[in-house]
């Protein structure tokens, strides 16, 4: 499913436990980390597409989390052309995701990554809020940094962390 310009609707979690770190996935049978996502299937909401993703990728239900917020808008990346397989390529650019920021309140304990015959994450761990970016892979780094300086603005509300130098000046290049 991919909207007029070639965006494939996807959703964004951002995980938090009580002390603000977020949770950072391996991917399977690599080295990289991310954050869990997934595809909004025809006729789902971008919340139940969330609670389905959150149960396949990381094994917890919404009785384990609390939604803070969302990003107010979707956020855009390109997926590089030698990526997309041939018969996509004249038709599909990238995703465009919604991004929830969730607190755990469950247990540490609940995180089962192997809840979906298709397990995402063979490891995970908790970081520090400002994951480092170029931890990101790169054609994703501008939505994580988007997605986390939105979201800070609800989690820090009330004692506010400024970000590390590399979002600022990522935030003031794309700002007006």
């Amino acid at each position: 499913m991919l909207d007029r310009e070639g965006y494939r609707p996807n959703v964004g979690i951002i995980l938090v436990n009580t002390r603000n770190e977020v949770f950072w996935g391996k991917r399977i049978r690599e080295h990289s980390w991310q954050f869990p996502q997934g595809g909004i299937k025809h006729g789902e909401t971008p919340e139940q597409a969330m609670f389905r993703e959150l149960f396949e990728e990381v094994g917890l239900r919404p009785e384990h989390v609390k939604i803070l917020g969302r990003t107010r808008g979707w956020l855009r990346y390109d997926v590089p052309k030698h990526w997309i397989k041939r018969e996509w390529r004249n038709t599909y650019r990238g995703q465009k995701q919604i991004w929830f920021l969730l607190r755990l309140v469950g247990r540490d304990s609940d995180v089962c990554l192997r809840a979906s015959t298709h397990p995402e994450f063979d490891a995970w761990r908790w970081s520090d809020y400002w994951v480092p970016l170029e931890a990101v892979i790169e054609f994703k780094r501008q939505v994580y940094q988007q997605a986390l300086f939105e979201l800070s603005k609800t989690l820090f509300r009330t004692r506010p962390r400024d970000p590390p130098e590399a979002y600022k000046v990522l935030t003031e290049v794309r700002e007006p």
